[in-house]
């Protein structure tokens, strides 16, 4: 099977992926289309949904996100390029939901150097998700917004622009919200020796 690109990255002679509003519109009247948008995002979306939940959430939450996904394809804006954004709204969406688990778990990870009844399980939270305790409570920490910018940044590799995008927030916003989680955030770790 020859290899394919977007067609905004093709060199000549390779053959062309079409872009993902092609594929949304396509997959109107023909919804195993879908799976072409399912395939290219699935494992990035999963990926990002563990970073935030753990690996035992994400499987239902990135499943739930693409089955939003193929629900509301009819609403996609095909003006869009590309739907990893709109992707990564859906997925922040559905997080909300779990954003008490979130907090919970950054906060039981954050309580690790003092807590040794549940030292095994925080241990394997930690080095899972390669986080520190004193990072995961000034998550715990932060404002929903300004964690849900975060973590689109840093989990989600997301520009500014598909922040904003995945958010329905502005850019300017994007920016503010960011500033003040790393504000905090190094506030929080303030001699932290790593």
């Amino acid at each position: 099977m020859a290899a394919t690109v977007p067609s905004s990255a093709a060199p000549a002679g390779m053959p062309v992926e079409p872009s993902d509003a092609v594929v949304m519109a396509a997959s109107r009247g023909d919804p195993e289309r879908f799976s072409e948008i399912f395939d290219r995002y699935f494992a990035e979306i999963h990926r990002y949904v563990a970073s935030r939940l753990g690996d035992a959430a994400a499987d239902d939450v990135a499943a739930e996100t693409f089955l939003t996904a193929f629900t509301l394809r009819h609403k996609y804006d095909t003006g869009r390029p590309q739907a990893r954004a709109w992707l990564y709204g859906i997925a922040t969406n559905l997080l909300r939901r779990h954003r008490r688990s979130e907090t919970r778990a950054y906060r039981a990870v954050g309580r690790a150097a003092d807590e040794t009844d549940h030292a095994d399980r925080v241990a394997e939270m930690v080095s899972a998700q390669g986080m520190r305790p004193r990072l995961a409570a000034a998550l715990a920490g932060l404002g929903a917004g300004d964690r849900d910018v975060l973590l689109l940044v840093v989990y989600g590799d997301l520009a500014y622009e598909e922040v904003a995008q995945a958010l329905g927030i502005r850019v300017g916003t994007v920016g503010s919200r960011l500033n003040r989680a790393r504000r905090k955030l190094r506030k929080a770790l303030e001699g932290d020796a790593e």
